[in-house]
């Protein structure tokens, strides 16, 4: 399936694929070219949360839903806990012109936030279309590059899409994750006071940062936790010497069979030892590989806040947020772990627990932001399982 879309009016911006597409439209935030994966976002809010979310590296992310930038942008939405990841999605792809800003938590419209990120963003474009060839052909390759002039090497942006090595066998997570071992005492927001920083003194939690969210931090101190954050590449040893009743494998970026190079002998080590463990999204994916799973590239992805999982210890059906492009093949999961969550999409698996250790994991995101909070029971189910140990 190959688009086709005049080019409009004085176009500022261009994105290009690696199969030879070229579309035109207006240039927002950040001026320059960035290359990476095209997938797509089905959430209806959230837009900052998601452009922020470390997960998204190496990406370009197309909204399908069309008004972005009604709410403008503010300090406090902003996912990545650590400023390694604050250049999170390397751009962005709209339908129509970011609106004005109307919310009274608004500091700023999005193109200028944008423009302080880094992220380039193109509107104008045809996303209905877009979406529907990365649902049928995968997805793509891109470049973004937005030259107020409207000035454009096609060739060189398309060679530059095909040429690119894209995200299968690549570790991100070392791209995203702290420097440096830090505390978290933030805990969820709350209308009308915002974020609180409760005295918690509940379970020791350190948490792997391999592209941490911010929300999931959160969602841990309101919960009562201690949190402490340690870089994806720490040892067995690092993560012990902090004292943890649990460890928590964060989301992150990147093929986790790459990441689970360096990340693997760590968790093996920790189910060993029958450290608790909680996983989500990569980290997920990563307690897969370390009991002997594995993970493979999806045709297009999940990307969205309105995913349907059920859980099948309950037989509950939940909708949740989803963001990740690989997912574990739940045909080779071994004897000792059983698959608790599926995808109601497309049956892919979204959960898992050991038998012989006090480990489990979700591949969707149970801290949302953006997204429904039905799946906020799996931090409490986690902590309470701490407090019962």
């Amino acid at each position: 399936m190959k688009i086709s879309q005049a080019p409009a009016p004085k176009p500022t911006a261009a994105l290009i694929l690696a199969d030879g597409t070229v579309l035109y439209g207006h240039g927002l935030g950040a001026t320059g070219e960035t290359v990476g994966e095209v997938c797509f976002n089905t959430a209806m809010t959230g837009y900052q949360e998601i452009l922020t979310d470390p997960s998204y590296a190496a990406q370009i992310i197309t909204f399908t839903f069309p008004h972005i930038g009604n709410v403008g942008a503010n300090g406090d939405d902003i996912e990545n806990a650590s400023p390694t990841a604050a250049a999170a999605a390397r751009g962005a792809i709209f339908r129509a012109d970011a609106t004005s800003p109307s919310n009274y938590r608004a500091q700023i419209d999005l193109s200028a936030w944008m423009r302080r990120r880094g992220i380039i963003g193109i509107a104008g474009v045809d996303t209905r279309a877009l979406t529907a060839r990365i649902r049928i052909k995968g997805m793509p390759h891109g470049v973004i590059a937005h030259n107020p002039a409207g000035k454009f090497n096609v060739e060189a942006l398309h060679k530059r899409a095909a040429d690119w090595r894209g995200l299968e066998g690549r570790d991100l997570a070392k791209n995203v994750t702290t420097l440096q071992t830090f505390t978290h005492r933030e805990a969820g927001w709350e209308w009308p006071n915002g974020y609180a920083t409760p005295n918690a003194n509940g379970p020791h939690i350190v948490v792997i940062d391999y592209g941490v969210k911010r929300n999931i931090l959160r969602r841990l101190v309101s919960e009562g936790c201690r949190v402490t954050v340690v870089t994806a590449t720490a040892s067995y040893e690092d993560v012990m010497a902090k004292n943890p009743d649990g460890v928590v494998l964060s989301n992150g970026p990147g093929d986790p069979a790459g990441t689970a190079e360096y990340t693997g002998p760590v968790v093996v080590k920790l189910i060993e030892n029958k450290i608790p463990i909680f996983g989500v999204c990569l980290g997920h994916q990563i307690l897969a590989l370390a009991a002997g799973a594995k993970t493979k590239k999806m045709t297009h992805g999940h990307h969205g806040a309105n995913h349907p999982v059920k859980d099948l210890a309950t037989g509950k059906v939940e909708i949740v947020s989803m963001n990740h492009g690989f997912t574990v093949d739940g045909d080779t999961l071994p004897d000792n772990v059983v698959e608790t969550h599926v995808s109601l999409f497309d049956g892919s698996n979204s959960g898992i627990a050991l038998k012989d250790a006090p480990a489990f994991s979700v591949q969707h995101h149970p801290e949302a932001s953006p997204g429904p909070q039905d799946s906020f029971y799996i931090f409490r189910r986690f902590v309470e399982g701490l407090k019962a140990a």
